[in-house]
Parts: C-alpha cells; structure tokens; sequence
C-alpha cells in the first residue's frame, strides 16, 4: 500500500478544508488536502454558493447572530444540565461536553473570531461588498465575498498550492487512523481504480461538507421524502458522509439535527445552482392537488424561505407551484426575488394554468375563490411586513396578502432544495471532535458542515462564515501537534 507522510490531513477542498489547510501550512505544518473531485471541480458546495455573510460590516456580526442560535439550540434540554453549561467547558460534566446541543461557548468563539477571520481572507485578496437585494424583505443584513463561493476557492486553493502544499484529487478518505493511545494518526483513502492510500499525519481536520450525495444516509436520517429533494449544487454530489462515518466509527459524539436540513424553495427545472424563488409572499403557494398547505407570508421571507421549502418537501410528489397575478407588478424590483433562468408558466385564465400545471383545474379555482374571500381591504406595503392578512381562511396568509383576480397568471414549480445536512459531530471551541464520553479525540478536528451546529431552523447566512472560521481554528490548533502524535 502507498503511504504518504505529512504533519496535517485535510479532507476536503471547500471553504472549511481551505481555511484549515492554509492556516496549518502558515503556522508551519506539512499539509495535504484529500478531495474527491477533479481539480475542475474542486470545492464542494462552496464552488456554486453566493457565500452570504450574516455580518453588517467586515467587523460586525448581525445583532441577532447568537441569539439566533440560542433559540435553535437542540429541543427540549434538561434545565439542570443547562444550568450547568454555564460554567467553563473544562468543568463541565461529560454528559453535557458530549451532548447534542448548540455548545454557547462555540456559538461565542463564532462570533468573536468572524471578524479576524473575514481580515484574513482578506489577505488573500479576497473583497467583501455589502448584499442589499438578498430577499423582498429581510431582518439581518448580509455580505458577501465579491465574486461569491468560487472566488474563496480560487483564492486560497492556488495560494495553498503555490505555498507548496498538496492536493491530492479524485482521492477519498474511508476510515481514520489510530494509534495506541487512541490518538488519530491518519487517513486511509482510495484513489481512482479503488486503489489503496494511506496519509499518516500528527492530526486530521475533516472539512468533507454534509451526507446530502449519499443516497443511503439520507434516506436512513431524513426519510422517504429525501429522494425529492433537489441537491442546490452540482458540488453537493461531492458530500457523501465519510467525514461523519469515520468519525462516529471510532466513538465521535453527534451533534446537529440528523433528521433536518438547509433548504430553499427551488425551481426544479433549471440548470443552475441555487436557483431559488422568493416571490412566494406576494401570491399563493398551491400542491399538486391546487391546495394550499401553508401561510406563504408569516414573516420576512429571510425567515420563512426555509420553512416554506421544508412544508414543500411533505407535499404529493415534493412538489408545488408559486402563483402570482398580474398585479405583481407593483412589487419593486421583483424580479430580483427570482433567480431561476426559467421563464414563468403563464395562462390568461386560472383554468389554462391549471391545465398548464397539470393540476385539477377545479381545485386550484375553488382555492383561489376561498383565499380571495378571505383578503380584506388594507394597504399593501412590499417593502415591509404591512399586517395585511386573509380572516375565516386557514390556512391563513400573514401579510401581502391580496386577491388574485388580475390576468395574466404565472407559476414557478418548486421543490425543497437541500443545501446541506444539518447532522454532523460535536466540537469544542479548538475544533476538536469530542468522543461520546466527553473527551475531545487527540489529532482529530471538524469544520464546516462535517462540524453539527444546526436545529431547527437554519441561522441564515453563517454556514460558509462557519467554515472559514472554524477551518482557521482547526488550522493552527491541528499545526500545533507537529511532532507529537499523542499530544
């Protein structure tokens, strides 16, 4: 068998895997990257996302930012174990370091390190530029890296090189190397051909993204409905799970909600990445019965996308049809809010749409005469929550909501994107995974989706941030053990 000997091993060439890789080669470590893809394709999921920022400035988290957190922290926890998270982690009982729960102390290194994070990326020449026309409506302000995802790869991937690093494409991690004292010392991989490779290293940072490319674990956590579910990019392919089944095979506690996922309403005929529809609050959403199953407009649509995605996943077949009327129009800027390349299904009638749809055309008027029934007279404010709602209609329509009564008509199909995996393993606030007694697995780190940090609902625009700062951390910590296997 080949093996190869390196201070650090890194699996995984998105954003988590870079951040490690070139701050454990700053800091001094002989560093590999092992990544499934070809070099075209390098980069995961980060390669195709806008890698929205959930920070006012470059040095200023969103006010909600931990609270946000705080709120999804993992269901109903025993008060007195909350009590005592409270204390620092080294005092902490076992029971709650392993615990499947937003840890506060990693939610607060988050947020204290996002700023030094996003002035070190900076050093790659990377710019940030502020993103006003996310959503219709939004209550957190977002940024981005100018040029989105992509730019992060090609930035640090050909300083990483350059830099004298390596990786290793079209390899694959299988299982993780221990040695005697339990100390991880290792990766064995495969490369094209299913040939056998072994990586020794003093630690190993696992950055392979979530287990939405692996048919099985998804079926086996999410459920029935996974097979609906569009991947948002062509990268998530690339996500297979290895990263969370190597370490859970040697005893890596859980963390993250294994049943749920990020989503986004998704027009299932594009060709694009991401190519979502957020036109949803200013129309009705119907199944492929002509039902509506859910209030389009119960908040700002930064804060409903994803559960409007999720009810869309529980319908017949996945599937539902935004529809709006010709008052559309007087949205400003609407357009922005759909970034599918497709065009509209449109018809001059509500019958014609329906036969357009393939949906019963006398089901779709009969919820269209309901819902227009219920909208009451009001103004109708795009810009903001305007409190215009449907009464004696249930399900009931928050806001904007108003007839649909004005020719044309026009659809968008929608089906629940998934973005990535909610499951992953727990970490402390050094990136090192923590086994099911409590114990953090000398040599071994997580960041990035392989690390679990959501519930619930997603805390919008912090996964791509997620990777890059705890990419870093696991870097320099993971560069530290050079030289001492068992540290």
């Amino acid at each position: 068998m080949d093996e190869q000997n390196f201070d650090v091993v890194v699996v995984g060439c998105g954003i988590a895997g870079l951040a490690a890789a070139v701050s454990a080669q700053e800091a001094g470590a002989r560093v590999a990257v092992l990544e499934r893809s070809t070099v075209e394709e390098r980069g995961g999921n980060t390669r195709y996302t806008g890698a929205w920022m959930r920070m006012k400035s470059e040095i200023e988290i969103s006010d909600d930012f931990e609270e946000h957190f705080a709120v999804n922290g993992g269901g109903y926890i025993d008060p007195l174990l909350l009590e005592r998270s409270l204390v620092s982690p080294e005092q902490q009982p076992a029971i709650l370091r392993s615990l499947s729960y937003v840890d506060p102390n990693v939610i607060s290194t988050f947020a204290a390190e996002a700023p030094a994070t996003i002035a070190w990326l900076k050093t790659s020449g990377l710019r940030f530029i502020p993103l006003p026309n996310a959503f219709p409506t939004a209550v957190q302000p977002r940024m981005q890296p100018s040029g989105g995802g992509l730019a992060l790869v090609e930035a640090l991937a050909p300083r990483f090189e350059k830099s004298g690093g390596k990786i290793f494409y079209e390899t694959t991690a299988r299982s993780l190397i221990q040695d005697e004292a339990g100390a991880v010392t290792g990766v064995n991989a495969v490369v094209r051909g299913n040939r056998p490779v072994q990586f020794r290293a003093g630690a190993v940072i696992l950055g392979s993204g979530g287990f939405q490319g692996n048919a099985e674990m998804m079926t086996r956590y999410i459920g029935q409905r996974a097979v609906n579910l569009r991947a948002m990019s062509l990268g998530s392919h690339y996500n297979k799970g290895e990263g969370h089944c190597m370490a859970l095979d040697i005893g890596a506690a859980p963390c993250g909600d294994y049943a749920l996922w990020h989503a986004s309403p998704m027009d299932p005929r594009t060709a694009r990445a991401g190519s979502s529809v957020y036109i949803y609050p200013y129309g009705i959403v119907v199944n492929n019965r002509g039902r509506r199953f859910t209030d389009e407009a119960s908040g700002s649509t930064d804060e409903t996308y994803e559960n409007v995605a999720r009810e869309v996943s529980s319908q017949p077949n996945g599937i539902a049809y935004v529809i709006v009327d010709a008052k559309i129009a007087d949205v400003p800027n609407y357009k922005l809010a759909i970034h599918t390349e497709q065009p509209a299904i449109e018809a001059a009638s509500l019958p014609e749409l329906a036969k357009k749809l393939g949906i019963p055309a006398i089901a779709l008027q009969a919820t269209v005469a309901t819902f227009n029934k219920g909208c009451v007279p009001g103004t109708f404010n795009p810009g903001q929550m305007d409190n215009l709602s449907t009464q004696g209609v249930e399900p009931a329509k928050s806001n904007w909501a108003r007839p649909l009564d004005t020719g044309p008509f026009r659809a968008y199909p929608i089906v629940s994107s998934i973005v990535f995996t909610f499951g992953g393993l727990k970490v402390n606030t050094r990136a090192q995974v923590i086994n099911n007694d409590g114990d953090p697995i000398p040599g071994l780190y997580a960041a990035g989706e392989t690390m679990g940090t959501y519930y619930g609902s997603y805390t919008g625009a912090t996964s791509v941030l997620k990777g890059a700062v705890f990419g870093r951390i696991a870097g320099l910590d993971a560069a530290s053990r050079r030289g001492s296997p068992s540290a």
